[in-house]
């Protein structure tokens, strides 16, 4: 216990994060059990720690602890957590509890027997939370993204521009980005964040890219390979898997070929990109009648995110690909996004999109009141035509 206590105090005395998360205003923090998931790199740790910086830096009943603790290969969760109550203990927050084989089983116990106790976890974007069955009864469950361009701007700016809806955005982007272009110009900013912008630690020294490229293999080796309990003899195929599609994103994926280049069966083929999505690596575009069927291959497969681009396939990058990665990576948060043959994006059903450079301009005919084109490089936009970079600003 006191080693954990000073390894607390330790974490607490790092310099806190120069960006604050919104998601902190977000969740209801009187719940007893709150889960924060997100993908690895998107700042969990990070978030936990300013948590605990905001509101009881100097709080001895509050504990932050790393599930990858050696301290829990002996001890099990449920017996330290009855001495941390007994002992005056009202505040867990438990990093990593993926880390922690009985995870699940240990936090109902907890939750049902100390009344007086909360607790808050990080968890993988790959770990079933919400549809545990052991757990959707009691726990309430939060995402954390990385940086949307919103976010990485006022960071960038020192400004402190809110976040706007879909709905919003879609009505008033006119007067919306009047607002901004009053204060800065986001265009300034804008391939500094498909660069670098999306995983915190782009404000780091070393490099970037090595980063990342670090972060997406411990997704590989661990996140995706242990979780998922797939033998670590078969990792070399799922980074050949990887690294086929980020040559060739956004395209529509002939499964048998790849299950030939790859060296394994088609429903294998199928299995890996549902387990690459899930890590938050890539994204599958369906019809909104497949969306929900994983057995039916996805119309086209993009990366996660323009980040992920320049650091596996830097080789593969053009203006086409970044602003399509850009668009899905910003607005489908929260939101259902399928393919549609009006346009590249049909959003919650209802709205089409097309993505566009600055100099096309969408045919009158397509011109429809649910119909819109968003256009890289334009600071403002005019009736249906909104600029790509607006889209942004949505969380």
């Amino acid at each position: 216990m006191d080693t954990l206590l000073q390894t607390h105090n330790s974490l607490l005395k790092n310099k806190k994060s120069n960006i604050r998360r919104e998601l902190a205003d977000q969740i209801d923090w009187s719940q007893r059990l709150i889960a924060i998931k997100g993908a690895r790199g998107v700042g969990k740790t990070t978030f936990l720690l300013d948590y605990v910086r905001e509101h009881c830096a100097n709080d001895k009943t509050c504990l932050y602890i790393n599930m990858n603790n050696l301290f829990f290969t002996e001890r099990g969760l449920v017996s330290f957590v009855d001495e941390f109550y007994k002992k005056g203990g009202k505040l867990l927050l438990l990093d990593q509890i993926h880390k922690y084989p009985e995870w699940a089983q240990d936090l109902k116990i907890c939750y049902e027997q100390y009344s007086g106790l909360k607790i808050i976890f990080t968890a993988s974007s790959i770990l079933r939370v919400k549809t545990n069955e052991i757990l959707k009864d009691c726990v309430n469950v939060y995402y954390l993204n990385g940086l949307s361009f919103r976010e990485f701007l006022n960071h960038e700016t020192n400004n402190k521009f809110r976040s706007y809806s879909l709905e919003d955005i879609l009505k008033n982007h006119e007067s919306i980005v009047e607002g901004i272009l009053e204060k800065v110009r986001p265009l300034a900013y804008f391939t500094d964040y498909l660069q670098h912008g999306y995983y915190p630690c782009y404000q780091e020294d070393r490099s970037f890219i090595d980063s990342l490229l670090k972060i997406v293999n411990l997704m590989l080796e661990f996140d995706i390979t242990y979780l998922n309990q797939i033998e670590l003899k078969y990792l070399p195929k799922l980074k050949k898997l990887l690294y086929i599609i980020s040559g060739s994103v956004p395209f529509q994926p002939n499964v048998s070929k790849l299950a030939n280049d790859v060296e394994t069966s088609r429903a294998t083929i199928m299995n890996y990109l549902r387990y690459l999505k899930n890590a938050r690596l890539i994204r599958l575009l369906n019809t909104k009648e497949s969306y929900k069927d994983s057995s039916k291959k996805p119309n086209k497969v993009y990366l996660h995110n323009t980040n992920l681009l320049y650091a596996i396939s830097p080789d593969n990058i053009d203006e086409e690909t970044l602003r399509e990665t850009f668009f899905y990576n910003q607005v489908e948060q929260g939101r259902l996004i399928t393919s549609t043959d009006m346009g590249h994006f049909m959003v919650d059903d209802k709205y089409s999109f097309y993505i566009s450079d600055s100099s096309n301009n969408l045919d009158s005919k397509l011109r429809t009141e649910n119909c819109f084109e968003a256009a890289d490089m334009i600071e403002r936009g005019e009736g249906n035509k909104i600029p790509l970079w607006l889209f942004g600003f949505l969380y």
